[in-house]
């Protein structure tokens, strides 16, 4: 069996190394794409404690220099970096061949597609370009086994997103970083326009959208649009969506993972690795380690015989 997790490591998963690495072991992945890997620190000392093999697209400068990265309990034999900053807005799809024990290659790409969910159907325009040049990537691998997996920041056709319990979280949030600041010493911000605005305007008329139960429903139905780009083409292509094949009811929700909202993590299989599919799931804990203290996103797992 060979068992593939994808997830998210939230801006490096600096100082989370510890509590990342107890839900990878959990899942007792033998190949694990890491997206929004911009710690190269962070990804070389999963590595070492997993006792896996390492690429990564680059070393991150600051956290938003975003990365991706693959681990390996295979050997690694070919690496290769796609960057089109024109396109990836997240930079890089990261092309990784490994070699299974029964001696087979097996080629994975791990992505970071944009986010851009206030652009509104801009930002669906963006992720479906990202898409076509991934798909375009790696028509090379036609008829060989392969994957695409990573953080699509999109829904599958048909799916929810709770865009009101979304809302609410990043209110929450939102306040709890403003409370930090507030209790540094010396941390006097003067008033402009923008933030009298933003805490007399803005504010109150969204916590009167996401408490209101008719609005939040509004919120709820009309939330899929500003999050689709591309998925439907991925499908059309022949790829396989892992965990809704193996759960076609279970919602498998993965972010965030402090109030799960949507689908946006996945791991498709190319038909000729999908025959293999046996097994998928969303991680939620693991070795004593909830999913929300490692990361903002759950991992996604499958496994092939």
């Amino acid at each position: 069996m060979t068992r593939i997790l994808s997830y998210n490591i939230l801006v490096g998963g600096t100082k989370r190394a510890e509590k990342l690495a107890r839900i990878i072991d959990s899942a007792q992945a033998d190949i694990v794409g890491l997206v929004e890997a911009t710690d190269a620190g962070v990804v070389e000392t999963l590595a070492e404690q997993l006792g896996l093999h390492m690429s990564i697209s680059g070393r991150g400068k600051h956290n938003r220099d975003w990365q991706v990265a693959l681990l390996s309990r295979y050997p690694i034999l070919a690496t290769k970096v796609h960057t089109y900053p024109d396109i990836f807005t997240r930079r890089h799809l990261l092309e990784v061949t490994v070699e299974e024990p029964d001696g087979n290659a097996l080629t994975l790409f791990v992505v970071h597609l944009t986010a851009d969910f206030f652009s509104g159907q801009a930002g669906n325009i963006k992720r479906r370009a990202e898409v076509q040049k991934a798909l375009a990537i790696m028509s090379a691998k036609r008829g060989t086994p392969h994957l695409f997996m990573g953080d699509f920041n999109s829904v599958a056709p048909g799916e929810p997103v709770h865009g009101s319990k979304l809302m609410r979280y990043m209110m929450r949030e939102r306040e709890k970083y403003y409370q930090q600041l507030a209790a540094m010493p010396n941390y006097h911000p003067a008033p402009n326009q923008e933030s009298i605005f933003r805490s007399f305007i803005l504010l109150p008329i969204l916590r009167a959208l996401i408490y209101s139960r008719p609005l939040s429903a509004l919120l709820d139905r009309l939330s899929p649009r500003y999050a689709q780009g591309g998925i439907d083409l991925l499908q059309r292509e022949g790829y396989v969506d892992c965990f809704r094949t193996i759960n076609p009811r279970a919602p498998g929700f993965t972010c965030p993972a402090g109030a799960l909202a949507g689908r946006i993590d996945f791991i498709f299989a190319s038909p000729e690795l999908a025959s293999r599919l046996t097994f998928s799931d969303v991680i939620s804990e693991g070795n004593g380690v909830r999913g929300e203290e490692a990361s903002d996103h759950l991992p996604v797992l499958a496994e092939f015989r």
